[in-house]
C-alpha cells in the first residue's frame, strides 16, 4: 500500500482527525506519510529566493515534519509552526532538537486568539487541500485571519466542477481567490501546470 493509499484509508474513516492517526501509524511503522520528503517545498524555495526574514515573524500552517519551517528559519524568520497532530509535533521536535522554530499543537479551524493578524508572513502549503471540500471555506477564512502582512498559498490546482475523490482536494480558481478576505488583497496568482503559487497582502 502506498503512502497516498494510507492517507485515503484513514481520511475516509475520520475526515479531520485522520492526520493524527496517520502520524501515529507512521511512528509505529505501519503507514507512510506522503509529504515526508527530504527537502522544503520547491515552489517555496523558488518564491523565497533572496528573501531576508530578519526581524519578521512567520507562521507555517500544518507544518508536518518541519522541512518548510526549518527553511524559513534559515532565512532569518522567527518561525512558529503548528500541526493538529501531537505525534507530528513530537516527531519534528525530535528531528530538530536544536531548532529555533517554535513547534506547537494547534487546530487551523480554531487557532489561538493571540495569533490574530500576528504574523508578517503566513505560509499555507497544501494544508487546506488536505481537508474535505466542505471545510475549505472555514479553513481559508482562518488562514486569512492569521495573516498580518503577507500570505503565501501553495496548492495543487483543479478546475471548477465535480469534487474529486480525495485526499487531496485541489483548490479551484474561485477557492484561491477566496483567500482575498479579511482585508487581504491579491498581489499575484500564478498557475504553473497543476500548481498554484498565490500571494496576498494586507
Amino acid at each position: 500500500m502506498s503512502a497516498d493509499d494510507d492517507a485515503r484509508r484513514l481520511q475516509a474513516a475520520d475526515p479531520t482527525g485522520w492526520f493524527e492517526k496517520l502520524y501515529a501509524e507512521a511512528a509505529a511503522g505501519t503507514a507512510s506519510v506522503p509529504w515526508d520528503v527530504a527537502h522544503p517545498q520547491p515552489h517555496l524555495v523558488e518564491w523565497a529566493s533572496g528573501l531576508d526574514g530578519t526581524g519578521q515573524r512567520a507562521l507555517v500552517v500544518g507544518c508536518g515534519y518541519g522541512r518548510d519551517s526549518e527553511f524559513l528559519a534559515s532565512l532569518g524568520f522567527e518561525v512558529t509552526a503548528f500541526d493538529i497532530s501531537p505525534t507530528a509535533v513530537a516527531a519534528v521536535q525530535a528531528r530538530y532538537p536544536e531548532s529555533s522554530v517554535s513547534y506547537v499543537v494547534a487546530d487551523l479551524l480554531n487557532p489561538p486568539a493571540e495569533w490574530h493578524h500576528a504574523f508578517d508572513l503566513v505560509v499555507e502549503n497544501m494544508t487546506v487541500q488536505a481537508l474535505p471540500v466542505d471545510a475549505h471555506a472555514q479553513a481559508i477564512d482562518r488562514v486569512a485571519w492569521l495573516t498580518g502582512s503577507k500570505l503565501l498559498v501553495l496548492a495543487v490546482a483543479r478546475e471548477e466542477g465535480p469534487v474529486p475523490d480525495g485526499p487531496p482536494w485541489p483548490l479551484t480558481p474561485s477557492e484561491i481567490l477566496s483567500f482575498q478576505t479579511d482585508g487581504l488583497t491579491t498581489l499575484k496568482v500564478n498557475r504553473d501546470a497543476a500548481r498554484w503559487t498565490a500571494e496576498f497582502v494586507r
